[in-house]
């Protein structure tokens, strides 16, 4: 199973844990979450009005051996107005645009989109329990 939790952090409400979103989906192949801003197609969407989130940005799709692997997806616009980095202890990985990374089996992390041009960001915690 996979267990993600999202908060939504402004300047203003930084380290604050209200509002925080949750999902899972069980291990098994073709299992899909997806974060952004499309309510009708992402399990943990953002505010309307982030629009430097895509409407469906990040994409977790469980793999043939039950492993999860994290995608940011291509939005309209050919330069994003975001950046996104998977965290996992000390390890910290930028993730190229439209580029895919695996999750770790039985691993814990945090998925950070950092908006560009305001301090603000998304940040998706997951956990693959095994």
């Amino acid at each position: 199973m996979l267990e993600l939790t999202m908060a939504t952090v402004a300047e203003a409400e930084a380290g604050a844990t209200a509002g925080m979103l949750m999902a899972d989906a069980p291990s098994e192949p073709g299992a899909v979450l997806r974060v952004g801003r499309d309510k009708s197609v992402c399990r943990l969407s953002t505010p309307d009005d982030w629009l430097f989130v895509s409407r469906v940005h990040l994409e977790f799709l469980c793999g043939p051996e039950g492993t999860w692997q994290l995608t940011w997806l291509r939005g309209s616009q050919p330069d994003p107005s975001s950046e996104v980095r998977l965290t996992m202890r000390e390890y910290v990985q930028p993730l190229a645009y439209g580029g895919t990374v695996p999750l770790p089996r039985g691993g814990s992390g945090e998925i950070i989109i950092q908006d560009r041009t305001a301090p603000r960001s998304v940040n998706v915690g997951f956990y693959h329990e095994v």
